[in-house]
């Protein structure tokens, strides 16, 4: 690219005919291909709202706030679990007693040292020796077998049914965080898609411009050979047309990468061929905005307070929840198990002993050391830091929506005067032009004439372009809604 515009800037310098000046505005304009497909601002936002990934990644943090909510609730409901355990002993326990075993048939005989199988059998023997430690007697044997299910339920439990409230908040507050990342989404989407008509128009500038130097260097071109024009004016011309060429290539890089970054927002493929329809003078009609917004504004809709107000509602319902940590809990309880001990591995002959119980438990909460206190302390210090912080977004905002009104006003005067400006502007280029087609004035005077045509139109766009960027900010800020009731983009009718 600059290798073929240094040529051109080259060619241009010598001779410059009339056919490569045509062949070099049609290099320099961007092609078109034959599926771009050209969208309007309302339908750059419907591709937005189901392609950007913010508000995806939004929709994906309300799906996990809801099943959050669904987890919490499902504390409620019995907490059912089974369990299995074996044990496998490696030095059973001893018991002792303060008399003589042998009274009680531990003594020495055959009735101590046999019994109805070899598991009685071994304890018997070991009684009859007097014990297996110093008189003690082994109990247990050296295999367990445990397997059971319990179940358990809160009946009366305040800091259950209190997290319930606070997690239904929860996801209140991820729906109103998603609701600022459309918000937020549809500002970056217009001040991408008002972008792209700067740029064109800044394009369509100065291919006017560079059209019209190569118009002059013509006509300066054919006086020069016929010897009507000095050669500073030739050379001036061709240094004209020179410079008109680097500006040309910089507002199509412009246009090109405003698409990208339109693209990007949007969330489709760098790679599309889009295209945006319309100009900015199409929003330049009923410029206009409410004065009366700076004294009287409505914050009802701003998306950080509503979040901050949610936040402040959960902080509340904590500060009740801790507080709540104080009152008794009643839960029901129910087990089922069954067991086995033997000392082999041989499972047909296990006997297994069932067990079973239900009941209510009354937990009271008596001493913590100063642990629920300092929660509870801990939750209103959090109130605090959040209203001092709501006090200073609010205040934030209103100084925000005071700029963007300010830049609103300063650039409908300026639209005013830069479109007399630009009027005016060319009207003079166009006298200058005729005179010099005349003779009745220099290159000079063309050029500075161009400069300030230039100069003019473009700040007509830039006056059009600051207010649709303060006003889409100002929406933003003030949380406008943009979706219908079938949820398509309404921009008008909010």
């Amino acid at each position: 690219m600059k290798r073929k515009a240094f040529l051109l800037a080259a060619a241009l310098t010598l001779t410059l005919p009339f056919h490569a000046a045509a062949q070099l505005r049609d290099e320099v304009r961007p092609v078109e291909q034959e599926d771009t497909l050209r969208l309007t601002l309302e339908q750059a936002l419907q591709i937005a709202l189901s392609e950007n990934v913010a508000v995806k990644v939004a929709d994906k943090e309300i799906e996990r706030a809801e099943y959050a909510r669904k987890g919490t609730y499902a504390s409620l409901f019995p907490q059912v679990n089974g369990n299995a355990a074996f044990q496998r002993t490696i030095k059973k326990q001893v018991m002792y007693m303060d008399f003589d075993m042998s009274s009680m048939g531990f003594g020495g005989g055959e009735g101590a040292a046999s019994g109805e199988g070899e598991e009685s059998s071994a304890p018997a023997a070991a009684a009859a020796r007097g014990g297996s430690s110093g008189g003690g007697i082994e109990v247990g044997r050296w295999n367990t077998w445990n397997a059971g299910v319990s179940a358990t339920m809160p009946l009366v439990n305040a800091q259950l049914w209190k997290s319930l409230a606070i997690s239904g908040e929860q996801v209140e507050l991820a729906v109103e965080q998603a609701r600022s990342s459309r918000l937020d989404m549809v500002t970056q989407v217009k001040q991408a898609f008002y972008a792209v008509l700067l740029a064109k128009e800044a394009l369509r500038v100065y291919e006017e411009v560079w059209e019209n130097a190569v118009k002059s260097f013509e006509q300066t071109r054919r006086r020069y050979n016929a010897q009507k024009a000095s050669e500073l004016e030739f050379t001036r011309a061709q240094a004209t047309v020179a410079n008109a060429i680097p500006n040309l290539y910089n507002a199509e890089n412009s246009v090109a990468l405003s698409l990208w970054q339109l693209k990007a927002v949007m969330g489709v493929d760098l790679d599309a061929a889009i295209d945006v329809a319309g100009s900015l003078e199409d929003f330049a009609e009923g410029l206009s905005y409410d004065e009366a917004l700076a004294d009287e504004v409505d914050l009802s809709g701003n998306s950080s307070l509503r979040q901050l107000a949610i936040q402040a509602e959960q902080l509340a319902e904590t500060v009740k929840l801790q507080k709540y940590a104080y009152l008794p809990s009643l839960a029901a309880n129910y087990s089922y198990s069954i067991n086995a001990m033997t000392n082999d591995f041989k499972f047909s002959e296990y006997r297994w002993t069932p067990y079973s119980y239900v009941g209510i438990s009354l937990n009271i909460p008596i001493f913590s050391g100063g642990k629920r206190l300092n929660d509870v302390r801990v939750a209103k210090v959090q109130q605090a830091e959040l209203n001092y912080q709501r006090v200073d977004t609010e205040r934030r905002l209103r100084i925000a929506i005071r700029q963007y009104l300010t830049t609103m006003e300063t650039s409908l005067r300026s639209l005013a005067a830069a479109r007399e400006a630009a009027a005016t502007a060319r009207k003079a280029y166009d006298i200058s032009a005729k005179s010099y087609d005349v003779g009745r004035s220099t290159i000079t005077d063309l050029n500075d004439a161009s400069l300030a045509l230039t100069q003019a139109e473009l700040s007509v766009s830039q006056a059009v372009y600051n207010f649709v960027v303060a006003k889409s900010q100002l929406e933003q800020t003030l949380g406008y809604d943009f979706l219908d009731e079938n949820g398509a983009v309404d921009l008008q009718n909010r």
